[in-house]
């Protein structure tokens, strides 16, 4: 679907069977009348990672506190660069996983139960109004950690749906935060070890799903518990807000200053394509490397100085300025005398080399771009340091461990 039509709940299951037929790779954003969005991420027909809906950081929360106890997410240190783009969740377990902080069966878990409820949350949304979804081929997760079988994942959602509307809970948002309203009444109802859980508990602070993971219980029989005093109005359901997303700020500097990053390996990329920009992105920064997305060559010469960064990929062929003319700039610049520049282009033609030879180049790796390729350049003239021995070259956290 290119254009964002309205379609009611079969459709939708319609376009993901599809997407799942096509073996499709990129996005599927799915969008709501009310402003909701959903974003479901495909590699060769198959769901790598969900994000979006009305709380990302407390799922985020509560998946960690489930499947990764020794984890504490409230010590980890995010930069607003870092979350700005929608799968950054998703990045964080990729590191995790790169540090050996968790196993590939602990992702799994947070990976099929993210699925899960985000397509819980779309199927209730759509329920009762129509969505649209758009395909975005532009956004590509490299090398994901775990795969879902999407038919399985519909399997799943159909089943939790059905039983959800055959509990009578169809107007109940999971998202929703329970809290007393008629405490006196019930106190009489309940034992005194009961009412004393359900104050601590029932505070309108803790969503049902939350509420579902601190009892250790799942999350139908809780809110069926709970569904009586609902009912009878001693319970009301609120609205809550997400977990405030701990950032820390980064003042920008003018183009003369110190780069603002410090510490670790940086790489800069200069190509026109967005694609291109994101799968260098999605290669490099789960190895632990920081990533400088340059899109207009006009800006590159400026953007590098005040960066710096140890090592360029730059495009051969752009728009006002080719990769020929920015990198003979470079080499006429004593800051970037020595600086590695791998010469990114979809042609591999002798005369091609010897150009970019002559203007300064250090290497030339050819389109399509592949984890190997890049890493294997990485490696070869930075020697970066595993992330495994030097925790602190992360780019988007840096963990404190209790």
């Amino acid at each position: 679907m290119s254009h964002p039509e309205l379609i009611g709940l079969n459709n939708l299951l319609d376009e993901l069977k599809t997407c799942t037929q096509l073996q499709y790779s990129g996005k599927l954003d799915i969008m709501s009348a009310k402003g909701h969005k959903w974003t479901l991420y495909y590699r060769l027909g198959r769901i790598v990672w969900a994000t979006g809906g009305t709380h990302p950081l407390r799922r985020w929360h509560r998946q960690m506190a489930q499947y990764c106890p020794d984890i504490d997410v409230d010590k980890i240190q995010l930069r607003i660069e870092d979350v700005s783009i929608d799968y950054w969740d998703y990045r964080l377990l990729a590191m995790f996983y790169k540090k050996q902080n968790i196993k590939r069966e602990q992702i799994k878990a947070i990976v099929e139960n993210t699925i899960a409820e985000l397509l819980f949350d779309v199927t209730q949304q759509t329920h009762f109004a129509a969505v649209s979804c758009i395909r975005n081929q532009q956004i590509i997760l490299e090398a994901p950690i775990s795969v879902t079988y999407a038919d399985i994942s519909l399997k799943l959602m159909d089943d939790s749906w059905n039983a959800w509307l055959e509990s009578g809970l169809a107007n109940i948002s999971p998202d929703l935060a329970p809290k007393l309203q008629r405490p006196e009444q019930l106190q009489q109802m309940v034992s005194p070890s009961v009412y004393k859980n359900l104050l601590t508990l029932i505070n309108g602070k803790y969503t049902l799903r939350d509420l579902a993971v601190k009892m250790k219980q799942n999350l139908l029989p809780v809110v069926r518990s709970l569904q009586p005093y609902i009912v009878k109005e001693m319970i009301a359901l609120v609205e809550v807000p997400d977990l405030p997303l701990r950032v820390t700020e980064v003042k920008h500097h003018p183009v003369a200053s110190k780069p603002i990053v410090e510490t670790g390996q940086l790489i800069a990329c200069i190509d026109d394509s967005p694609q291109i920009c994101q799968m260098l992105e999605g290669i490099l920064i789960p190895n632990g490397l920081r990533l400088i997305k340059i899109q207009d060559a006009v800006q590159a010469l400026p953007i590098l100085i005040q960066h710096k960064p140890d090592l360029i990929f730059l495009d051969l062929i752009m728009p006002v300025a080719n990769g020929y003319e920015i990198c003979a700039q470079l080499r006429r610049i004593s800051a970037f005398a020595t600086t590695p520049i791998i010469i990114l282009t979809g042609s591999d033609g002798l005369i091609d080399r010897v150009r970019a030879k002559v203007v300064g180049s250090t290497d030339f790796v050819t389109k399509p771009i592949t984890a190997d390729k890049v890493m294997s350049l990485v490696r070869k003239y930075l020697q970066p340091p595993s992330l495994v021995e030097n925790v602190s070259h992360l780019q988007t956290l840096s963990l404190e461990h209790p």
